[in-house]
C-alpha cells in the first residue's frame, strides 16, 4: 500500500523524522533549521541544505504538504534547560508552527517535546497548547512514549502530539503499543579495542560500586555505582540494561551520554553508539566534532519510535481516504 505523503521537516536537526518517513515512501518537500552544524550533517546525509530560521521563512518558501513534522525546541520546557517556557523566545516557535499550519492546512501535524511539557507551569503551558491547536482547526491526540519500549536500548520519554485537521473527521487515533524486545546497551557497543574509545575512558580513584552488580539483562537503566558526589552526570550504569536519556546539555563527568562499566573500564559512549541508540542507520555520517555530535543526537528523535507512530498515522490517513471515496 502506497501513501506518498508530502511532509515538511521543521527544526529538522539531523533528520530524525526524515529517517522515519522516507523509507516508508513519503517525500520531504521542505526542511528548516538555523544551526549551521545541523545543516552540514543534513546535507551530507540527504543531499540538500535545510532552509534557515523557521521564523524567517517566506510564504513562497513553504510548499503544500500533507504532514508537518516538528520537534520544536525543548529547552524552554526541559528539566535540563531553564524551563522558562513561552517566556523563552524558543518557546514561541510553536506559534510559527501554527502559522504555517493555518497557511498551508496540512492534514496532519506530528509534534514532539519533552515529557516535562505536560507539567510545565502547573500544566498551563499544555492547556494553552491544546487551546491553540484547537483554534487552528486540529483534533489533538497526545501521549508520552518511552523509546525503551520500541526497540532501542535507551530510556527516552518524549511527548508526542498527533493532530488531524478537523474536517478529515478521523474520530479516533491510537498510538503504537509497546513492544517486548530483548535488547540491551551491550548489543550496540563498539568493540572494546576500538581506538576511538580511548578518549572516552574515565580514570578516577573515587569510583563506588554496589556490592551486587546485575548479571541479567533488563529493559531499563541499571545503576551500579557513582563517582564524585553521585549527582546527575556522576552515576555509573551497566551495559546489561538500557542507556539513560541522551542529552544535548547537562554537566558532570558523564555529561550527555552517561557513564557505563564496560569490560572493567568506565567510559562515556561514542557518538556512533549514540547514533545506534537513536535508531539511525549504519553509515549515517556524523559531525566531525564529538561534542557537536552529542548535541545533535541529544536533540533528535528516536527513529524506530517515530516510524511506529507514522504507521498509525498511515492507518488513520487511509481511513479518511476511504470515507471520502
Amino acid at each position: 500500500m502506497s501513501y506518498d505523503l508530502k511532509f515538511i521537516d521543521l527544526f529538522c536537526g539531523i533528520g530524525g523524522f526524515r529517517q522515519a518517513l522516507e523509507p516508508r515512501g513519503h517525500k520531504c518537500v521542505l526542511s528548516s533549521d538555523w544551526d549551521p552544524h545541523a545543516q552540514t550533517v543534513y546535507r551530507q546525509n540527504y543531499g540538500d541544505v535545510p532552509l534557515g530560521d523557521v521564523t524567517e521563512l517566506a510564504q513562497r518558501d513553504i510548499p503544500p504538504h500533507d504532514l508537518l513534522c516538528g520537534g520544536f525546541p525543548c529547552q524552554p520546557f526541559s528539566i535540563s534547560g531553564n524551563q522558562k517556557g513561552f517566556a523563552d523566545s524558543r518557546g514561541t516557535l510553536l506559534h510559527h508552527i501554527l502559522h504555517i499550519a493555518q497557511l498551508r492546512k496540512p492534514g496532519v501535524l506530528l509534534l514532539e517535546n519533552v515529557r516535562n511539557y505536560l507539567s510545565h507551569n502547573g500544566g498551563r503551558t499544555m492547556a494553552v497548547t491544546l487551546e491553540l491547536l484547537d483554534q487552528a482547526g486540529y483534533q489533538v491526540f497526545f501521549q508520552t512514549l518511552n523509546a525503551s519500549e520500541y526497540g532501542v536500548p535507551q530510556k527516552r520519554e518524549r511527548l508526542f502530539f498527533v493532530c488531524f485537521r478537523k474536517d478529515l473527521n478521523v474520530g479516533e487515533f491510537s498510538f503504537p503499543k509497546p513492544k517486548t524486545v530483548d535488547i540491551a546497551l551491550e548489543d550496540i557497543l563498539l568493540p572494546e579495542d576500538d581506538p576511538r574509545l580511548k578518549p572516552l575512558l574515565i580514570c578516577r580513584d573515587d569510583f563506588r560500586f554496589k556490592d551486587v552488580i546485575p548479571k541479567t539483562r533488563q529493559n531499563k537503566p541499571l545503576r551500579i555505582g557513582t563517582v564524585g558526589k553521585g549527582g546527575q552526570g556522576e552515576r555509573i550504569y551497566s551495559p546489561k540494561g538500557h542507556a539513560i536519556t541522551l542529552s544535548a546539555f547537562g554537566g558532570g563527568i558523564g555529561a550527555k551520554t552517561g557513564m557505563y562499566l564496560i569490560g572493567n573500564k568506565v567510559r562515556r559512549l561514542h557518538p556512533l553508539e549514540c547514533s545506534r541508540l537513536m535508531g539511525f542507520p549504519e553509515g549515517f555520517i556524523l559531525h566531525e566534532k564529538i561534542n557537536v555530535s552529542y548535541k545533535q543526537f541529544g536533540n533528535s528523535v528516536v527513529v524506530p519510535l517515530v516510524s511506529s507512530i507514522i504507521a498509525q498515522i498511515e492507518k488513520a490517513w487511509e481511513q479518511t481516504k476511504l470515507k471520502a471515496a
